[in-house]
C-alpha cells in the first residue's frame, strides 16, 4: 500500500480538505515528506488545468489515485437526491464530466456528499432510488473509459443516506456495476461501525479506496484509533491501493501532513516486511 493525501485544486469551505492553495508548492512539499500520491479534490473539471497537474505529477513522481467530488455539493448544492430533477441532472452530468480526468490519471472517482441529504418531502426509499439510478448512469459512462467509482459511507451527522458499510454493500447490490465499490474512511467508521475491522472484512475486494483520519478527525496519531490493527485488516482484504489522508488541517495543513506520514509510514513498512 502507498500513501496519498487530499489536495484541493481550488479554495474550499470544506475544512477536512487537508491542503489547498498553490499546487506546485504543495506537490513539492508532499514529495519531500515522502508521499506517493496526491488525491485531488475537484469541484469542476472544466476549471482544472489537467496538463499542468500531469506535469507536476511527472516532475515529482507522484500518482493521482483518486478524485474527490464533494465540492459540487458543498459549494454548489448539487446532489443525486435533490427533489428538483434539474439539480439531480446537473449532479449526474458533473460526475460524468470527471470521467476523462479520472481516466487520464487512472484515478477513482469518489462519491461523497454529492449523494445529497434527505430533503423535506422526500422519503428515504425515494432518495435511495434516485441515488441508485444516478450511480448506474455514472457507472455506465465511467466503464466506457475503464474508470471506477467509490461511494463513501458518511456518518449520520452529515447525511442520512448510506451511513454504514452494510448500507454501502446493499447499495452495491442495487447498482449492480462491477466498477462500483466503496471508499472506507476511518473517521466515519469510528462513529458508525460496531466493529470497524469486521466491517472492513465484509467489504473484501469492494474496498476501492481508503481514507484515514483519527477519532477526532485530526491526523492519524492524534486520537485513539488503532491504525496498526486497521491497516493490517485492510491488507488482509487484499487491498493494495492508496491509503489517503483526509483530516482537519490542524494545527496547520503541512504540519498535519507531516505528522500523519510519520505515524503511518512505519506501520505500512512493517506490513510490507511481514507480507514479503
Amino acid at each position: 500500500m502507498k500513501l496519498s493525501i487530499v489536495l484541493s485544486t481550488q479554495m474550499t469551505s470544506f475544512q477536512a480538505a487537508t491542503l489547498s492553495g498553490d499546487l506546485r508548492s504543495n506537490f513539492a512539499a508532499l514529495h519531500a515528506m515522502g508521499y506517493d500520491g496526491v488525491e485531488l479534490a475537484v469541484r469542476e473539471p472544466a476549471l482544472v488545468d489537467a496538463d499542468a497537474i500531469a506535469c507536476l505529477a511527472e516532475e515529482f513522481k507522484m500518482s493521482i489515485p483518486a478524485i474527490g467530488t464533494g465540492q459540487a455539493w458543498g459549494e454548489e448544492g448539487l446532489s443525486f437526491t435533490d427533489p428538483n430533477p434539474g439539480i439531480r441532472r446537473l449532479a449526474i452530468e458533473r460526475i460524468k464530466s470527471h470521467v476523462p480526468l479520472a481516466a487520464r490519471f487512472n484515478a477513482i472517482i469518489i462519491i461523497g456528499l454529492v449523494r445529497g441529504i434527505l430533503k423535506p418531502g422526500v422519503s428515504q426509499d425515494q432518495a435511495l432510488e434516485w441515488l441508485a439510478e444516478a450511480l448506474r448512469e455514472c457507472c455506465r459512462a465511467a466503464a466506457q473509459q475503464g474508470v471506477r467509482l467509490a461511494l463513501e459511507p458518511i456518518n449520520r451527522y452529515e447525511t442520512t443516506l448510506v451511513n454504514s458499510v452494510a448500507e454501502g454493500l446493499d447499495l452495491i447490490k442495487s447498482v449492480d456495476a462491477e466498477n462500483f465499490g466503496l471508499l472506507l474512511d476511518t473517521f466515519h467508521m469510528n462513529i458508525e461501525e460496531p466493529d470497524m475491522e469486521t466491517s472492513m472484512r465484509a467489504c473484501g475486494s469492494r474496498i476501492f479506496h481508503f481514507h484515514v483520519a483519527d477519532s477526532n478527525r485530526w491526523y492519524p496519531g492524534a486520537g485513539h484509533l488503532d491504525f496498526p490493527g486497521l491497516l493490517q485488516t485492510l491488507a488482509d482484504t487484499g487491498f493494495t491501493g492508496f491509503v489517503s489522508g483526509e483530516f482537519m488541517a490542524k494545527p496547520d495543513a503541512l504540519t498535519a501532513a507531516q505528522k500523519s506520514i510519520i505515524h503511518l509510514r512505519p506501520i505500512l513498512a512493517k506490513l510490507d516486511r511481514c507480507g514479503s
